[in-house]
Parts: structure tokens; sequence; C-alpha cells
């Protein structure tokens, strides 16, 4: 799952794809006829923008002409493909953090405010249904911030060109995401204006808490009792709070990250290494690891959890979001962040 580093992302992905199936609402979009095309499909490309050729680590993709029926896997390229106005006819099902609707709320609010047909789902991570995808006909596959394997990769370019991640699974940039999702749908000078608004979005939010701007945070997590773990600066959730005006605690950057995740593995014997983060953030896959998490006396020890100026969320769908940053995840995640972060705030007596 997103909201995790990406060792243990790969797993939980693997437990999501297994887990029993929801009852979605999705439509006939699978019919495999190319005449059938999505709401927005029509979006002109920009001149020059084909024939394409994207590489990526592994493999190219070649997009000869502006695609029609797009699928997307992993995470942020729907809602960079819908908010270039191609709804995707089908994406990776994300059952954690999805709302009764079945979807992720932003997409499925996103699809039908445009009426659009919501795009039907199929598992993905190490259960990656290709045969679903493959009924799509999809004319392009993008998956820039995914985990992709080699082996699927192979699977899926024999069914449409698929646009991968550009150096390891799960570690492309944000901003590269936008630029690589326009790119493949014909539309690159829009990436700029779509990366340019969600960086004002952030900051008219920063301007209404100019405090914020003296309050140093780190982002924490765990993997299972006596574990502890940091976000560094340049992981999206992180990078999301500084968009915000909120300060990472300096301490962060000394600590080594750990294989490509953009977090380090610190364990809970460094906890007190914290003692300068005014406030922190985390996220508990339930009340249980909650109760257990924070009945740690070195966790309870940091200072910022001992205040209680600690924020997290048991709103799966406000986790995940906050998780990413693309044009549809900031906005939402926006209004429902300030009240939490105006109440830890409030509690670390800044």
């Amino acid at each position: 799952m997103s909201f995790l580093p990406t060792s243990l992302r790969r797993r939980a992905l693997a437990a999501a794809a297994g887990a029993a199936s929801l009852t979605l609402l999705v439509s006939g979009c699978g019919s495999g006829d190319k005449k059938e095309e999505q709401a927005g499909a029509g979006v002109p490309a920009e001149a020059g923008a084909f024939p394409v050729t994207i590489k990526s680590a592994l493999g190219e993709a070649v997009i000869k002409s502006r695609p029609k029926r797009v699928v997307t896997l992993g995470q942020g390229s729907a809602e960079t493909a819908i908010a270039l106005g191609n709804i995707p006819v089908g994406i990776e099902s994300y059952a954690w953090g999805s709302d009764k609707s079945g979807y992720l709320p932003w997409i499925h609010d996103a699809v039908t405010k445009a009426g659009g047909t919501l795009p039907k789902q199929f598992k993905g991570g190490e259960e990656l249904d290709v045969e679903a995808i493959t009924e799509l006909d999809p004319d392009v596959i993008l998956a820039p911030w995914s985990g992709i394997t080699q082996k699927q990769y192979d699977l899926l370019k024999d069914i449409a060109p698929t646009v991968a991640y550009p150096d390891k699974a799960w570690s492309t940039d944000w901003d590269q995401q936008i630029d690589l999702v326009a790119k493949a749908l014909g539309q690159p000078t829009k990436a700029k204006e779509l990366t340019s608004k969600i960086d004002k979005q952030l900051a008219d939010a920063a301007d209404t808490r100019p405090g914020y701007k003296n309050v140093t945070f780190s982002y924490i997590y765990t993997s299972g009792p006596g574990t502890l773990g940091v976000f560094k600066p340049d992981e999206q959730r992180v990078k999301m709070l500084s968009k915000l005006g909120l300060k990472v605690d300096p301490v962060v950057d000394t600590f080594k990250e750990t294989d490509g995740t953009d977090s380090a593995l610190i364990g809970l014997e460094n906890a007190n290494k914290l003692s300068a983060s005014d406030i922190a953030f985390t996220f508990y896959t339930d009340e249980k690891t909650r109760q257990e998490t924070e009945a740690q006396p070195l966790y309870a020890a940091i200072p910022a959890v001992g205040k209680g100026a600690l924020v997290y969320s048991a709103d799966q769908s406000f986790v995940t979001a906050s998780s990413m940053l693309n044009p549809l995840t900031v906005p939402y995640s926006i209004e429902r962040y300030l009240p939490m972060i105006d109440a830890a705030v409030a509690k670390a007596g800044k």
C-alpha cells in the first residue's frame, strides 16, 4: 500500500489483492470494442505529440497515436489521467482506501462529476489480473508509480505500450509521474499546469496557517513491535506537509535511507532522537495496532506522542490520499488535514 515504504508495500499489495472481493459499481466499459470510448477520450493531442517513445527501467513504450482506452496500474496515474480529461477504462483496485462505493472516493467523485463511466477494477500487485487487462483492450497501460515486475511488464507490453517507472519500483517523484502520464496521453505541456496548480493549492493553504513555519515535524511509522521508521524529506507525504509550511525535523536528514525507500528504519531504541519534533505524523492499520504501538514505553516517550501532538487518522481513504501528491488527492487531503494539524500544534504549545 502506498502508505508503507517499498519493502512493506509489496507485501501489503499482495495481501490486499488476495482479500475478499468487493461489490463494485462498474460498467461494461471492458467490452473490448475500440469504438466504446470513455468520456474525455476525445481530448485532442497536442501537435507533434505522437509518435512518442517513453523509456523506463523495464523497457520502452512506443505510442504511435493518441490513446483512447487507458488502463492504469499502481497509484496516481488514474488521477492524473482523469485530471487531463482521460477517464481510464480500467484501474488497479485498491480495497484498503476505498469507500462504500468500492472506489477511492476522489476517483469516484471526479468521474461522476465529469459524467463518465467508472473504470472497471482488477487485481494488482503479485496477483495482477493480466486477463482482465487484456479484455479491456487498452491502447496504453500507465504504471510509472507502481511495483510491476519485469515478468509482468513483459506480459503487459504485448497487450499495449506500457509505461513503467524510470528507475526503481515505487520511486517515481510525484511531478515526474505527472510528466510521464501527460506525455503518454499526448498532452505534455499540460503537465506543468497540473503541477503548478498543486503547488498553488498547497501554498494557498500554507498562507492561511503562517504559524506552521515555526513548527517542526517528523513522519514516523512502525512495522511491528520494537520497530520505528521515519519518512525522509523527499517522500510524497512528507513533501505535502512541507509544502503546507511545516518544517521537517533536521534530525531526519541524519538518518540513513533504507534501500531506496525514501525512509529510514531507525529502531525504537532511537526514538529519543526525535525530541526536537514539535509534532509527529503517523498511521495505523487498525485500532488494535494503534493501542499496541502507543503502549510501548519508548514510543510513548517521544515528546510529540507524549503531548498528544500526534496526527493520525483511522480513515483509510484519508491515509491513502495524504500519502501521495496528485491532482485529485491534494485538494481532498488539504481540507481534512488542516483541522487535524491545528489540533496537534495546539497540544504542542506552538
